[in-house]
């Protein structure tokens, strides 16, 4: 944490909010699951499935996408009390087309069945964050992976608490907001191929993670760069989730070891980027985003994350 040591005392490990869909993923042409999704929705429902104390704060709809979101964290043990369902949404649903044979996938808000366009990610509102300002005091990291006004004051209310803050933009839309946010963050993540461009001449005191797809990714920080090399996955199935999964074993080690954030370098968070990216690997060996938890369970991937998996 910003200016004091990590205190492991804290009632909540993780809160956030951001990108949170139905992820209907057509495997080969044929609906073959539909599961909660997004970035945020798949860091902060692994994260609870691996028995941290997750609390999303998200703005869903009245409506069956909805319960099938909120049933999904209930499931893994996620708080579910800072997630409101409203008459005037729809919650998102994401069409996920996958290519088994070629283990390659791309996103649509258009339903491949029906050719309508799909209900899209709505971000909290005043009265969400209102709900949630206390709460927000006592997590001890806070993970986003979207902006707007709302969400930064969330990312204010967490950081002068002293919480970790894990921000993971996709793009660069509200740039007032973005500067804020950069200043707010303890740890940047970001791809190289969509962002690397436009934050190149962005300085900042926080620990980037840059990655760069099946190459690896790159880690700068109090001075230092560290390049990791990508590992090898056993097989190529489904790569979606694979740098979910690496925010994952960041946020988890974090929970689980002592440090001070002010004084973060890139070395810091090495141990725990290196089981991100082992987890990854394994996780492209099954189709969805969580495939590896769905398919060998929340204890088998926590072996894999303290590296004594019989895979490793």
């Amino acid at each position: 944490m910003r200016g004091s040591s990590y205190r492991s005392s804290h009632r909540i490990d993780v809160a956030g909010t951001g990108l949170t869909v139905l992820d209907r993923v057509y495997a080969d042409g044929d609906l073959a699951d539909e599961a909660l999704g997004g970035s945020c929705g798949n860091v902060l429902v692994s994260l609870a499935m691996l028995h941290r104390h997750v609390v999303p704060v998200l703005a869903l709809g009245n409506d069956d996408a909805g319960v099938r979101l909120i049933d999904e964290f209930l499931q893994a043990g996620a708080t579910t009390q800072y997630i409101t369902r409203r008459a005037d949404l729809r919650s998102p649903v994401l069409a996920q087309e996958l290519n088994t044979a070629l283990g390659q996938h791309h996103f649509s808000f258009v339903c491949p069945e029906t050719r309508e366009e799909l209900p899209r990610y709505q971000p909290i509102s005043e009265t969400e964050l209102t709900s949630a300002l206390s709460m927000l005091t006592r997590c001890t990291v806070f993970y986003t992976d979207r902006l707007s006004d709302s969400i930064l004051q969330a990312m204010r209310t967490a950081s002068a608490a002293d919480a970790v803050i894990f921000f993971e933009p996709s793009d660069i839309k509200e740039d007032g907001l973005f500067e804020e946010a950069l200043r707010l963050a303890t740890i940047l993540k970001y791809s190289e191929d969509r962002l690397g461009e436009r934050l190149g001449d962005h300085l900042t005191d926080c620990v980037s993670i840059v990655t760069y797809g099946a190459a690896g990714l790159e880690v700068r920080g109090g001075g230092e760069t560290i390049w990791c090399e990508a590992i090898d996955a056993p097989q190529v199935l489904d790569t979606c989730g694979s740098g979910d999964m690496v925010s994952v074993g960041v946020i988890d080690w974090m929970l689980g070891n002592s440090f001070c954030t002010s004084r973060l370098k890139a070395t810091d968070l090495l141990e725990g980027i290196v089981a991100g990216q082992r987890l990854a690997a394994e996780n492209c060996a099954y189709t969805g985003a969580r495939g590896l938890f769905k398919k060998r369970g929340a204890e088998y991937v926590r072996g894999i994350l303290s590296n004594h998996s019989s895979s490793y």
